[in-house]
């Protein structure tokens, strides 16, 4: 059964070293998060469970590319809406945009695919990835996330996310208009 715990676990000593830096850098900033641990998330029913535990819907992360592979993008936005390239290339002046490769998520966000995050952005020092949010993303009071893995969720509050942590990694937020589910 999954349980709600208050910051970072007791015994670090058992997790990735990704998700070990991803709390020390939320702690390192004073801000406060609540965490459950799961099992993957790789199917819709488990991140439901997640989300009803969390108390947040963990939003819809994609890593995205342009056609060229020069420009990478974090989207962020919530889990009910569905992504239309199209709609979201025009937005950004960027025509053919793809999902970008397992390699370059790894080599910019030191993420593996499953768990993209905007905590991964605290792994981007040379600013690599712009970050795209939906703005109903930005209405929510919570965020939830993975800590750079997909075995454990976080909540944190919305401001703490747009206002401490991104200013800390050197990230902005570009803010898209998705249109939600037809």
């Amino acid at each position: 059964m999954m349980t709600l715990e208050k910051g970072r676990p007791a015994n670090t000593e058992v997790r990735a070293e990704r998700e070990v830096r991803t709390y020390d850098f939320l702690d390192a900033l004073e801000i406060t998060y609540e965490r459950i641990d799961h099992e993957a998330a790789n199917t819709m029913e488990v991140c439901a469970e997640i989300d009803r535990v969390l108390g947040a819907v963990i939003c819809k992360n994609l890593f995205l590319c342009n056609r060229q592979g020069t420009a990478f993008y974090l989207l962020m936005m919530p889990g009910d809406k569905v992504f239309k390239t199209r709609e979201l290339s025009s937005q950004i002046g960027s025509a053919r945009l793809s999902f970008a490769s397992p390699e370059k998520m790894l080599e910019y966000l030191d993420i593996l695919p499953g768990a993209v995050s905007v905590m991964g952005l605290m792994n981007d020092l040379a600013g690599h990835v712009e970050l795209l949010v939906d703005e109903d993303v930005l209405r929510g009071e919570y965020v939830g996330c993975h800590p750079c893995v997909n075995t454990s969720s976080l909540k944190l509050r919305t401001k703490d996310v747009f206002q401490k942590f991104l200013p800390a990694t050197g990230h902005t937020v570009r803010t898209v208009h998705l249109v939600g589910e037809e």
